[in-house]
């Protein structure tokens, strides 16, 4: 062994000196480093017909890499097994489970009001029902979990305390807007995957691009152009907006997980949900549940509110909060990149790069018209917002454009599915167990006894029916529980009928926008991941004022010209 160790030891300092190799720096396979959790958003997929695979959402171009000399070798001895080092024990594994502290506080809030006598009026069942709600509410907003996570314990709650039964609780799964909600996240995947988004998000970059706050006025008017021909804005949003915004986002460098979503993408989700509820308020075709408010306006007072009448009182404050609303936001929530004049030179150079459109770029762009075109004239087919989009999934997994794995993959989706669906069979519930009943008959009976003018008892009623949406998950429920009781009382007192019904009908929508689940919009644009929970519900609320006070202020003005009061 001495005489081996000599030798190598001689032929080590014999060796001549080499040139130096240069080779890039690199780490090493076992030192790179990946993210534990995948962003909801930014797209995991290449386009394999896209010769620009993953640099296609990038306007920046790759740096060089930096070139070292490779390292002197140096010899190598061999240890004795008695020296070496004892095996550290492995560091002790993150907490994997819920957040103590939040899941504590939602669990007290349950557990507190479940012990509270409930008041007269109100089931005993009803009550238990409303303490879980609540609860499950808490949750959310302080998520110990995953909102799926927790919304689903909210309804084992429900049927371990026998409040629901389980055919109960997990009925809303039936319901077609919490599956119309899912199916735009798996559009939205075609959407990226096929590169379609890219060439559209490039169009309108090359077009608008050279502001922030310009690009975003120009999706906020498509929206709304779009908004009288498509009745369903969990539709518009999720099958149309949804996959255009993310592309957007995306191509402008902004994207959840990597710490640049306040570059553009938390301040575009937000405007386009915000000004999402606005158009949905200017027509009466612009959202599922704007029939029902009308028929239910022509049995309580017996008048008719039609598609011409609801358009032109709502027009002008429509036209005021879409200008107002978006530039709000760009002042108290601003996107960091706010002016890039270089953007539209770059996004054409972009899609001179891109080429013509792609085999599965035109299925998806076809099947995408096939829907919106089903949307829009299903009414006449009798095919509905769900049913078209499943036949327009349909087509995608047939010509392979899509996957099933790829939406099996789709975790917001399903978690969305999840949490919405939940908050819909329990908020339909409270109604169903009278709860809801006795909350309008109790508001009735306080503002009716106040004697004040029927101008300050409106507008006491409507704040009411206006924040009471936080405990609802559809517009169209709360209109039915609670609009022809409001709308009565209003009357009653002295307000003038006809403007009560179209005043209530434009708030069923405006409302929506004060949490991330009161209209179908909502759960779409929250669930793309670029603005926090607290923030989401903090600019729900501040935004909500200002509708109020344009709807209530140039509106008022302007129904007053047009003789509605």
């Amino acid at each position: 062994m001495a005489s081996l160790a000599l030798t190598s030891s001689l032929n080590l300092r014999c060796r001549p000196l080499s040139t130096p190799n240069f080779r890039p720096l690199t780490a090493p396979k076992s030192l790179r480093l990946t993210p534990r959790f995948k962003s909801p958003i930014k797209s995991s997929v290449t386009n394999s017909n896209d010769p620009l695979g993953e640099d296609q959402f990038q306007f920046t171009e790759p740096k060089p890499a930096i070139f070292l000399p490779a390292p002197k070798r140096a010899a190598t001895t061999v240890a004795s097994a008695s020296s070496s080092p004892a095996v550290s024990p492995p560091p002790p594994q993150p907490w994997q489970g819920a957040a103590i502290k939040p899941l504590i506080a939602s669990i007290a809030v349950g557990v507190i009001l479940w012990f509270i006598p409930a008041p007269n009026g109100v089931s005993r069942i009803a009550w238990q029902l409303l303490s879980i709600f609540l609860a499950t509410i808490v949750g959310i907003i302080t998520q110990p979990l995953p909102l799926g996570a927790v919304a689903l314990m909210g309804l084992g709650a429900c049927v371990l305390t026998k409040t629901l039964t389980f055919a109960a609780a997990f009925s809303a799964f039936g319901d077609p807007i919490p599956w119309l909600i899912a199916l735009a996240f798996f559009f939205a995947r075609g959407f990226i995957k096929t590169g379609l988004g890219n060439r559209i998000a490039y169009q309108f970059v090359s077009l608008f691009g050279s502001s922030s706050l310009g690009l975003g006025y120009s999706l906020v008017f498509s929206e709304a152009l779009l908004a009288p021909a498509i009745p369903s804005v969990s539709a518009r949003a999720g099958g149309i907006f949804l996959p255009l915004v993310k592309s957007l986002c995306v191509a402008c460098g902004s994207n959840v997980g990597d710490g640049t979503e306040e570059k553009l993408g938390s301040w575009l989700m937000l405007t386009c949900f915000q000004t999402s509820v606005i158009s949905s308020s200017m027509f009466l075709t612009a959202m599922a549940a704007n029939p029902l408010a009308a028929n239910l306006t022509a049995s309580t007072i017996n008048m008719t509110i039609g598609w011409m009448d609801w358009a032109k009182a709502a027009i002008v404050p429509g036209l005021v909060s879409l200008i107002v609303v978006p530039l709000l936001l760009y002042i108290i929530y601003p996107p960091t990149v706010k002016s890039s004049p270089d953007a539209p030179k770059l996004a054409k150079e972009k899609l001179a790069k891109m080429g013509p459109m792609s085999k599965n770029e035109i299925i998806m762009a076809g099947t995408l018209l096939l829907t919106v075109g089903l949307w829009i004239f299903g009414s006449a087919l009798s095919v509905d917002a769900v049913t078209a989009a499943i036949l327009g999934l349909s087509v995608l997994l047939i010509t392979g454009v899509v996957t099933w794995k790829e939406c099996l993959a789709e975790s917001v989706a399903w978690d969305t599915l999840t949490w919405f669906a939940a908050l819909i069979a329990m908020a339909g519930y409270l109604n169903k167990y009278g709860l809801i009943t006795w909350f309008s008959q109790s508001v009735v009976k306080f503002v009716g006894g106040l004697g004040l003018s029927w101008q300050l008892s409106f507008g006491i009623l409507v704040l009411l029916y206006f924040y009471s949406h936080y405990f609802f998950a559809s517009g169209a429920a709360h209109i039915g529980a609670m609009f022809t009781a409001f709308l009565s009382v209003a009357s009653a007192l002295g307000t003038p009928p006809y403007l009560g019904a179209v005043v209530l009908a434009f708030l069923s929508n405006l409302m929506g926008g004060i949490t991330h689940y009161g209209i179908g919009s909502a759960p779409v644009f929250y669930g793309a991941g670029y603005v926090p929970l607290a923030k989401w519900w903090g600019y729900g609320f501040l935004i909500s004022i200002v509708n109020l006070v344009i709807w209530l202020g140039v509106g008022g003005a302007w129904w007053k010209f047009l003789g509605l009061w």
